[in-house]
């Protein structure tokens, strides 16, 4: 098993796709190689992205009423969760949360909302809102509203939107046994949309959720043939009032298997440390952002996250570099020839 760790980056760097099999033999790794394998994975992050870190922050723009049964999900309104909904927030809310995002150093700033799909009038008025804040404000905005077509998407890339979030959460697969309200297939073929209007892409994954290591592979695999750009993980917080309230937590162990797997199965995409994280990494989040370039920073959509000057802190005593003002990773695209 040792042998199989110890040359994953320099295959991985020289072009090499890891298969299935690979994968599932990394998700099996024993806990006391973890350690070795994040060293694997830590080498390709730092020739694609050096030491650079990314920090995001979002809105949560309108809240709660959702009529999809996601059975991870708070804002569901076919569970007893106890939360408070709401329309779409003013356009002065969504300006005011896009300068909360620079003041915690964050260089992307997302405006999300529940639901399906936003409406044609809350489209635009988002699309308003991001004007304004691209006047005047030196952060990145991107978009995560559900499913969405090519006229919304053009609308608003020149509003300018860089970036849509659409998370495929787990493989095709599984999909059915968390979700009954649409399908899988329609995420995927939105992400295509998102894809063909020139937009970028954050598609990530909710891992925790009951889906076996075949689930967690199948994934991976499917955004390498995608080639999406940012990869936000997910690891399951259970909320009381849903289906999976009373879901055990992984293990640190095991999340950094899976954190290491996507980003040597996507070496050249941005591997984003969300939700759950602060629960499920425990004292192993250091370990984590050896192999991470980003994070998400200041919370969650219904969920408290850590102080976003614990991540700042985190970052320098790892002796890494946060770029803001809407600027780019340096290195990205230029190292793996072949994906």
């Amino acid at each position: 098993m040792e042998n199989f760790i110890n040359n994953l980056a320099d295959r991985v760097l020289s072009g090499e796709k890891l298969s299935k099999e690979e994968g599932l033999n990394i998700l099996s790794i024993p806990d006391e190689l973890v350690n070795e394998l994040v060293k694997q994975a830590s080498k390709v992050r730092e020739a694609v992205f050096s030491n650079e870190v990314e920090f995001c922050s979002l809105i949560n723009a309108k809240n709660g009423a959702c009529t999809e049964d996601c059975s991870f999900c708070a804002q569901s309104s076919k569970y007893p969760t106890p939360i408070n909904a709401y329309p779409l927030v003013p356009k002065k809310e969504l300006v005011e949360g896009a300068y909360k995002a620079v003041s915690i150093k964050a260089n992307r700033y997302c405006i999300v909302t529940s639901g399906r799909r936003a409406t044609k009038e809350e489209v635009q008025e988002i699309a308003e809102a991001v004007k304004e804040i691209r006047k005047d404000i030196p952060v990145k905005v991107c978009v995560s509203i559900g499913s969405i077509d090519e006229e919304d998407l053009r609308l608003l890339k020149e509003a300018g939107v860089e970036r849509v979030n659409h998370n495929l959460e787990t493989s095709e697969k599984y999909f059915p046994r968390i979700v009954s309200t649409h399908p899988w297939k329609e995420r995927y073929e939105t992400i295509k949309k998102i894809q063909k209007t020139g937009l970028s892409t954050c598609c990530g994954g909710i891992f925790g959720i009951g889906e076996s290591d075949e689930d967690i592979v199948d994934l991976a695999i499917t955004y390498r043939e995608l080639k999406v750009d940012s990869i936000p993980m997910n690891f399951l917080i259970p909320i009381p009032g849903t289906p999976l309230a009373n879901n055990k937590q992984l293990t640190p162990q095991k999340c950094l298997k899976i954190i290491s797997l996507f980003k040597l199965f996507n070496p050249q995409a941005e591997i984003r440390l969300c939700g759950g994280r602060e629960q499920n990494l425990r004292e192993f989040h250091d370990l984590a952002m050896e192999v991470a370039n980003c994070l998400m920073a200041g919370g969650y959509l219904t969920r408290a996250g850590r102080a976003p000057g614990k991540d700042e802190q985190m970052v320098r005593r790892l002796g890494r570099k946060l770029i803001t003002g809407r600027n780019s990773f340096s290195k990205r695209k230029t190292v793996i020839s072949g994906q």
